[in-house]
């Protein structure tokens, strides 16, 4: 069965199958009619000799610049030579997937000009697993990702370099473009006029990189209130701060879905009793919990709805409307709007990580930790058990906050100030894929610590926090004498990255809000 693209109802779960699970695609027919529709009206316009950007004429700087009819037909190739300009390692395979599923999506509208063969032809390739070999680095996010589509269309012209997998997925042997094709049974139908500017002239790529990351940092977030549950569970943690009603009297959905989250998982446990001793009040690492988790919650979902906008839209220049006749000029291709959200977004990542290293140090602290061994270790003093452990929490959290800072703001004028603010979002996009990097190592340190921390306790857990643990030891053994932790601490980043706690937990409690 196939996803079908018609320009609106494409969602980041629909995209992350695309790209990671190798989804079949079809254009849906109705759009097919409207780029038919569109081209016609492109086709009359330049007959007329009608002044349109980007196709009679040339591009930035050079808009005034008006094209003959032969400069017409050959502009776009070097249109698409010039600005695949990037630079750096290949982008992976998923990023690029989803990004022309992206630019699909824009087509569909029948707003951008293109011959049906371009767009049919980016169906053809995510059908078959021909995706471009596209540089990293380069795009600035506005007159979109220009340097990345660019080098992605040159396959339309049977040049560049594709990675070939007819089964779809990672991998797959880097060919010349035209030999990928080729193999694939792919026509390459060349550029006429606008085709070129069509296939790059929007934010697709960060977009698409951004998509996947807030999938996975949903995902993340459910694991941070799991690991949360499990060390406020270690630390004898008085539970009335997770009640839901009060957040519900605050009216934060963030919270509110956290503090039922964490309520769950530790639902079971000797803790919800009362009979245990706990404090009147836990300090802010433990009690804020819901408040942190969920801030960056509502940061996230805010992000999710403006990258759909994005997907949805007609993120293009120019923009040509069929029924009124009418070529708009304007600058749908500009990033902001993504980059500013996703900027926000990976702030959020990295405040829930500093709010992990807390309770990771309140775990090992001694005169923190609610009677638990020193740095929980058998012998503390002759073993040092997880000392070092923050040592690299701390490290990863100082690189995050550095990645923190914003893109959005950081324009650099170019094209002699015709492109005199840009979104920089690119770079969101790149350092956002570090900042989560870094959490699953963060984290994963945190669950180890709790899962030691929970070993030491004589009391039963809650239903969730005690599967979770089960799942981490299936990982990595409990610490009873001091060993080397680097190979733990990477196993325990994999786990986080692979998400099985939270689907194995979800399996006992239920889905996690």
């Amino acid at each position: 069965m196939s996803l079908t693209l018609d320009g609106s109802s494409l969602t980041i779960e629909k995209l992350v199958a695309i790209a990671r699970d190798n989804e079949k695609v079809e254009l849906a027919p109705e759009a097919l009619e409207r780029i038919k529709v569109c081209r016609a009206m492109l086709e009359e316009k330049l007959a007329n000799k009608e002044i349109m950007y980007g196709t009679n004429t040339g591009i930035g700087e050079f808009s005034e610049k008006i094209l003959n009819d032969e400069q017409v037909k050959e502009f776009q190739k070097y249109l698409i030579y010039n600005h695949a300009a990037g630079i750096g390692e290949p982008a992976p395979i998923e990023h690029v997937r989803a990004a022309l599923a992206g630019r699909i999506n824009v087509h569909a509208h029948g707003n951008s000009g293109c011959r049906p063969e371009i767009t049919l032809t980016l169906v053809e390739m995510l059908n078959k697993g021909v995706t471009p070999v596209v540089c990293q680095k380069g795009s600035v996010g506005a007159s979109g990702d220009l340097a990345p589509m660019a080098q992605a269309a040159l396959l339309l012209m049977g040049e560049g370099e594709a990675f070939f997998n007819p089964d779809g997925g990672a991998g797959g042997k880097r060919l010349p473009g035209q030999e990928a094709m080729r193999r694939a049974g792919i026509t390459v139908p060349g550029l006429q006029a606008r085709d070129g500017l069509a296939a790059i002239n929007g934010s697709n790529l960060l977009t698409a990189m951004s998509a996947i990351h807030i999938y996975e940092m949903e995902r993340f977030l459910k694991q941070a209130e799991i690991a949360a549950a499990m060390s406020i569970e270690a630390l004898l943690g008085n539970l009335k701060p997770y009640n839901t009603k009060l957040h519900e009297l605050r009216g934060f959905k963030g919270a509110i879905a956290s503090a039922k989250n964490i309520a769950k998982l530790i639902e079971g446990s000797d803790l919800t009793t009362g009979k245990m001793k706990t404090k009147v009040q836990d300090a802010y690492s433990m009690r804020s919990t819901p408040q942190v988790i969920g801030a960056a919650r509502d940061a996230v979902a805010y992000a999710r709805s403006q990258v759909e906008i994005e997907l949805n839209g007609v993120g293009d220049n120019p923009i040509f409307v069929p029924e009124m006749k009418l070529t708009l000029t304007g600058a749908n291709f500009q990033g902001s709007p993504v980059s500013l959200p996703m900027d926000m977004a990976g702030a959020a990542i990295t405040m829930v990580c500093v709010l992990s290293e807390r309770r990771l140090n309140r775990l090992t602290n001694p005169a923190l930790s609610q009677g638990l061994p020193d740095f929980l270790a058998h012998e503390p003093g002759f073993y040092s058990g997880l000392m070092l452990s923050q040592y690299t929490a701390d490290h990863l959290i100082v690189e995050q906050r550095i990645l923190s800072t914003p893109a959005s703001i950081q324009s650099i004028p170019a094209a002699a100030d015709q492109e005199d603010f840009v979104s920089m979002g690119m770079n969101t996009a790149l350092k956002n894929g570090q900042i989560l990097d870094n959490a699953y190592g963060v984290l994963g340190i945190e669950f180890m610590a709790a899962a030691q921390a929970l070993d030491f306790r004589k009391f039963t857990p809650g239903k969730g926090t005690q599967k979770a643990r089960e799942i981490i030891r299936k990982h990595v053994e409990h610490l009873e004498v001091d060993r080397p932790l680097y190979n733990d601490h990477n196993r325990m980043k994999a786990l986080v990255k692979s998400g099985e706690i939270l689907e194995e937990v979800e399996k006992v409690v239920g889905k996690l809000g």
